[in-house]
């Protein structure tokens, strides 16, 4: 596995890197490539934050946990990760395509800097620009990546409509939407 640590409000040791690295590490096991984990350690306002996404072929696992001490949120953080990957692990194995996990997707991630921008697009400002390849997928595996990213919509190419620009959505029902694109005329 594959570590990328950041630090917000906070300087880490090396004996809390480690723990970390140890602690993450056995989450390895769950998949069947090599996957990279990013850790990201805050503290607000006396409050240790770690939050930890695990990424495997396309696939975003993440949990953020707070706690009153650092190696005690990377230990939450861990159980609800594995949780979450058991969960959701189980699920793709039941009702989703065989190799869901073996198709890489590479996001990348840009920022744009909102001083080089004209004074017309100050009035709708963007402060943050992501740009990645759609992986097309079935709505279920979006609504499934949907969820273990904590996002309420998700955007992908639906293969059940011939790789249609879609959207999928949580509504507030807490059931889930669906918005597919036709051509225009």
């Amino acid at each position: 596995m594959k570590f990328t640590f950041t630090e917000k409000k906070v300087q880490i040791t090396d004996e809390l890197r480690d723990y970390a690295e140890k602690k993450i590490s056995k989450l390895d096991r769950f998949f069947r490539s090599e996957s990279e984990a990013f850790v990201t350690f805050t503290i607000e306002r006396g409050r240790h934050i770690a939050e930890v996404t695990i990424k495997n072929n396309g696939m975003f696992h993440r949990v953020t946990e707070v706690t009153s001490d650092m190696s005690a949120s990377i230990d939450s953080a861990v159980a609800a990760i594995e949780r979450q990957i058991r969960k959701h692990k189980t699920r793709l194995e039941k009702r989703l395509r065989e190799g869901v996990f073996d198709t890489e997707v590479e996001p990348l991630i840009t920022q744009d800097d909102p001083d080089d921008m004209d004074e017309e697009e100050l009035e709708f400002k963007i402060v943050r620009n992501k740009t990645f390849p759609i992986k097309p997928m079935t709505p279920e595996e979006a609504i499934l990546q949907m969820n273990l990213l904590g996002h309420e919509f998700f955007v992908f190419m639906n293969q059940d409509s011939d790789d249609a620009f879609s959207v999928v959505y949580k509504r507030n029902q807490g059931d889930y939407g669906l918005i597919e694109t036709t051509e225009y005329e």
